[in-house]
């Protein structure tokens, strides 16, 4: 995977989902040809939930969080809770990367056709097609 500096002169909505598209493709890239079991591996004795596995779900919830909860207003039905803040990294545990990867992925297109509406939406509050 080639990368390479953002143009300067780019406006915020471009960098924004340049920025974003980078991250996930990253993200999916980092995890090719790993089995569940490789995804699920703690390699950081001081970090036992940092697993790629839990980096993907936590990339999950965290787009979740931001684009349904901040910018949408919808109820937070994200798995952290103050008593298990890294509620998130633990369940991938128990979930296939696949799985992870898929749901990943559903959310992000999801995002996707929806946060251009939100931007509009918060410039100058445009809603609908």
């Amino acid at each position: 995977m080639t990368r390479t500096d953002t143009p300067p002169a780019w406006d915020e909505r471009t960098q924004l989902t340049t920025f974003l598209d980078y991250v996930r493709a990253t993200a999916r890239a980092k995890c090719e040809g790993l089995s569940d079991e490789d995804a699920r591996a703690a390699h950081l004795p001081g970090s036992p939930l940092m697993t790629l596995s839990g980096l993907i779900s936590h990339l999950r919830w965290v787009e979740y969080f931001w684009f349904r909860v901040v910018f949408l207003g919808e109820e937070d039905e994200s798995p952290w809770t103050e008593e298990d803040p890294d509620r998130e990294m633990r369940i991938a545990v128990g979930i296939p990367l696949s799985r992870l990867l898929a749901e990943y992925a559903e959310d992000c297109a999801r995002y996707d056709e929806r946060h251009l509406d939100i931007l509009r939406e918060l410039t100058d509050g445009r809603t609908g097609d």
